[in-house]
């Protein structure tokens, strides 16, 4: 496995306290992201101009994803919301079936356009690691339809370039897993282990996928980030100069710029680096795919 240690530039002085979701918008040269809750918001930077916008959330905010039609669809603790950015409204569209200790948390499209979300239990912690009262569910009409259940913290969240797999992270159980995923109709098959994490490797946050299906983990309390073919042999890691990536997202005009979100503290509740909470970036030999659009 090769190592790298790039150069990586901070983009401009913001600070997240959970930064998550990095969304390239190229028909605007923009990176949208969100702070999950201090507080809650969704924001964009400008890259001509270096401005960054907000838009402040009611509640937890989990992810985003863009709307063909416009504005966006936004995962908020207690449901999905349709997002206007002109105005700045939401306005609800499902409800969680969830119980209060469990958010609805990241999210994602499939190359089809399904709608994708994930969750998180807030029982899980260094005493209770595996709570397992969340679950990964698909967006069928008007229904969060459960499809993989007993997870605890749900992260890594991604999909093969052709759509005929979906990745996902437990993250407590220090190991990333694969579905077959049916492209036509969203059915998933059998769990199939990708890789396991080993000890000082921190666990499975956000991830990406680049053209050639290569697969890009945030191991988040590690300061790395971690390439895996589609095989899960790991291919190459990324020595960061934060300890708390969040996520990674491909963008900039050749879709070599790889953005990373990152969290200010720690397990611990102690900040783990001074550049911990930042937005960064940094160029890359690999392409990444654009963020298929919600079609619903």
């Amino acid at each position: 496995m090769k190592v790298i240690e790039p150069r990586v530039d901070r983009i401009g002085e913001s600070e997240d306290s959970i930064g998550e979701t990095p969304v390239w918008r190229a028909p605007e040269g923009a990176l949208y992201w969100i702070d999950c809750d201090g507080p809650p918001r969704l924001r964009k930077w400008e890259q001509a101009s270096g401005r960054i916008t907000e838009w402040p959330m009611p509640e937890r905010i989990g992810g985003f994803v863009f709307r063909r039609d416009g504005g966006a669809l936004v995962t908020l603790a207690s449901g999905l919301f349709t997002f206007d950015f002109e105005s700045g409204a939401l306005s609800p569209l499902v409800a969680s079936p969830l119980p209060d200790a469990v958010s609805l948390h990241e999210c994602a499209c499939d190359r089809a356009g399904r709608f994708w979300v994930g969750s998180i239990d807030h029982r899980v912690g260094p005493g209770n690691p595996h709570p397992g009262g969340a679950k990964l569910f698909r967006l069928d009409g008007g229904d969060l339809v459960p499809v993989i259940e007993g997870i605890s913290c749900a992260n890594g969240l991604a999909f093969s370039p052709g759509g005929d797999a979906l990745y996902l992270s437990d993250s407590t159980t220090m190991r990333c897993d694969r579905y077959p995923l049916d492209p036509r109709t969203g059915a998933i098959g059998a769990r199939e282990t990708f890789f396991e994490l080993g000890e000082g490797d921190g666990f499975v946050d956000g991830a990406a996928v680049d053209a050639q299906g290569g697969y890009w983990a945030s191991l988040v309390y590690a300061g790395k980030l971690r390439r895996y073919l589609p095989d899960g042999t790991p291919d190459l890691e990324v020595r960061l100069p934060f300890a708390n990536p969040t996520k990674p997202a491909f963008g900039g005009a050749n879709m070599r710029t790889i953005f990373v979100t990152t969290i200010r503290h720690g397990l611990d509740g102690k900040q783990h680096s001074p550049l911990d909470g930042g937005l960064f970036r940094f160029a890359g030999d690999h392409a990444g795919l654009p963020d298929p659009d919600f079609a619903g």
